[in-house]
């Protein structure tokens, strides 16, 4: 009996670490997200932001990167760091500032040996 509470109490310790919003939060592209989809899926991202978003793109075009964001009124960094890992961007990851991909990961693979 005691390990059985002891296993449900570590599993509850392991599931209040887990950030909430993270979990449910999931990937979304920003170029053809409606509002609903942005209010639902992105952190900090209410009926009003979203409608903001929408708007932004329809006024400017499409977004190019994730940075693009901090230009709609009402969203700063701490709303673009929270989403950065959800952001899509035509279909692609975005990826996070200042970190360019690997060149090894561009490279391709090198041909077996002997032929």
């Amino acid at each position: 009996m005691q390990d059985k509470n002891i296993r449900t109490l570590v599993q509850g310790l392991i599931l209040s670490l887990l950030p909430v919003g993270a979990a449910l939060a999931g990937p979304v592209n920003l170029n053809s997200a409606d509002v609903a989809t942005l209010a639902r899926e992105l952190d900090g991202i209410g009926p009003a932001k979203a409608q903001a978003i929408v708007e932004f793109r329809q006024k400017n075009g499409p977004f190019k990167s994730p940075e693009d964001l901090l230009k709609v009124d009402g969203i700063g960094e701490r709303v673009l760091e929270q989403n950065r890992g959800n952001i899509r961007l035509n279909g692609t990851t975005a990826a996070p500032a200042g970190k360019a991909t690997p060149k090894s990961a561009s490279k391709p693979a090198a041909p077996p040996a002997g032929r």
